[in-house]
């Protein structure tokens, strides 16, 4: 998969940002110069091939590795690669549509020499499988391509699990395939929360993150044909495919398989890990609650430093429903409703943050954490019964909200009963200096 987000944190990352700032503008060029479609006729001996580019670990964009369509005739001069994964960051409210799911990619074609010098630059593996179509077939397919490409064409509406950079070169292929192909099956269930944890795999934030934003339908098993939207299950499921032409015949549709560049691991990092963790920040947390609760309870400090903790910790955890509240019900994104991470991520916490200030508003602030610390009861008991794979660090997150809605309620309800007995107490004393 391209770039999503582009980042400038680090020098070489910047320099990336740079480079790709360059492509894309070369790119516009070039596609004022490609042959109108239908102008050049492929040579029979001419080749279509599935470029493969393995994960860049240096950035996230880059985990899930890309997918393009080469097309080589010695015999005309071309030898173009057709990406899907282009995409123009100066649209206007770029951001706030892609987490809507509104983000339209682009279709653009380069020289080959161009494709294949951005993935050596950054030490990604390149692999290239010659699909075995006939001349007419690949006549159709590369003119399909050059027909996609027009500007008035290029642009489609980007769809992480169900239409990607990696599922429109499949999809093409399999359109102007005179046959049908069929897959190999790949020997485990999976779904596609299971195949996003093995792409970032040794980078637990990334990893926890995602788990917070995907909701249930992204534990459903899929099949051989859904798992394609990460590349390298397309690159292996288009190796052992075949397709069947008639009722007899039936080819491979991999010709031939060379890789063009290897992983070059000096350049091409992976993380080496990191020392706090979700799981053990989520419980370095839930330890800082505990202790502020204590503080709290022997009254070392009144309540102040608990009302400040609190208001940071609902605070956060009303940011982060919000966004969840987006993606479940505002948002074109796949997969994201119904999210169970909603029960203890939601933005009834930051409303509720408001009032912990006021003293007026402790009945509301009261029945808050009494609702809250019911809810966190349920979910916390029935964890293992959710119908969603949730993150480990989701219990000692959750039991912090948790905790402190308790905390609050023993905290509140015995003021409350104190307030009461003074005034009764003051009561009696008035009616018998009355007698």
């Amino acid at each position: 998969m391209k770039r999503i987000i582009e980042s400038s944190l680090v020098s070489t990352e910047f320099q990336t940002f740079i480079r790709q700032k360059k492509t894309l503008m070369l790119l516009f060029i070039i596609l004022l110069s490609l042959p109108a479609p239908g102008q050049v006729q492929l040579n029979d001996n001419a080749k279509i091939s599935l470029l493969t580019a393995s994960p860049w670990y240096g950035a996230v964009y880059a985990f899930f590795g890309h997918t393009a369509i080469r097309v080589q005739d010695d015999s005309t001069g071309v030898d173009l690669v057709f990406n899907y994964g282009y995409f123009d960051s100066s649209q206007p409210h770029f951001i706030y549509n892609f987490i809507r799911g509104k983000t339209d990619y682009i279709l653009g074609g380069l020289p080959f020499e161009a494709f294949l010098n951005e993935y050596g630059y950054r030490g990604q593996q390149v692999v290239e499988q010659e699909l075995n179509l006939s001349p007419a077939e690949k006549q159709q397919l590369y003119h399909a391509l050059m027909v996609n490409v027009l500007p008035e064409n290029r642009e489609y509406r980007y769809n992480y699990f169900y239409d990607n950079c990696s599922t429109r070169p499949r999809d093409m292929v399999e359109e102007y395939t005179e046959g049908i192909i069929q897959y190999p099956p790949t020997g485990s269930d999976q779904s596609y929360r299971d195949l996003v944890h093995e792409c970032v795999d040794g980078y637990p934030w990334v990893k926890f993150g995602i788990d917070l934003l995907i909701g249930s339908p992204a534990d459903s098993t899929i099949n051989v044909r859904d798992k394609m939207f990460i590349p390298d299950y397309l690159m292996d499921s288009f190796e052992g495919a075949t397709i069947q032409r008639g009722d007899t015949l039936n080819v491979p549709l991999v010709k031939n398989t060379e890789m063009l560049l290897p992983v070059d691991k000096e350049i091409n990092k992976r993380s080496e890990g990191v020392v706090f963790t979700p799981i053990l920040t989520a419980f370095a947390l839930l330890l800082l609650t505990i202790i502020v609760s204590l503080i709290q309870l022997i009254k070392l400090n009144k309540t102040q430093l608990a009302r400040i903790y609190d208001t940071v910790l609902f605070v956060i955890a009303g940011l982060a429903g919000i966004i969840l509240l987006v993606l479940m019900y505002f948002s074109e994104h796949p997969a994201t409703n119904p999210n169970w991470n909603f029960v203890w991520l939601n933005p009834f916490a930051l409303i509720a943050a408001s009032f912990f200030w006021m003293k007026s508003a402790n009945k509301a602030v009261y029945f808050y954490h009494f609702i809250n610390f019911a809810l966190l009861t349920l979910f916390l008991l029935l964890w293992w019964l959710i119908p969603q794979q949730l993150p480990l660090a989701t219990i000692p997150f959750s039991m912090s909200l948790w905790f402190r809605s308790g905390i609050n309620i023993y905290i509140l309800r015995k003021r409350r009963l104190k307030n009461k007995q003074f005034t009764t107490s003051k009561h009696l004393k008035a009616g018998w200096g009355g007698l």
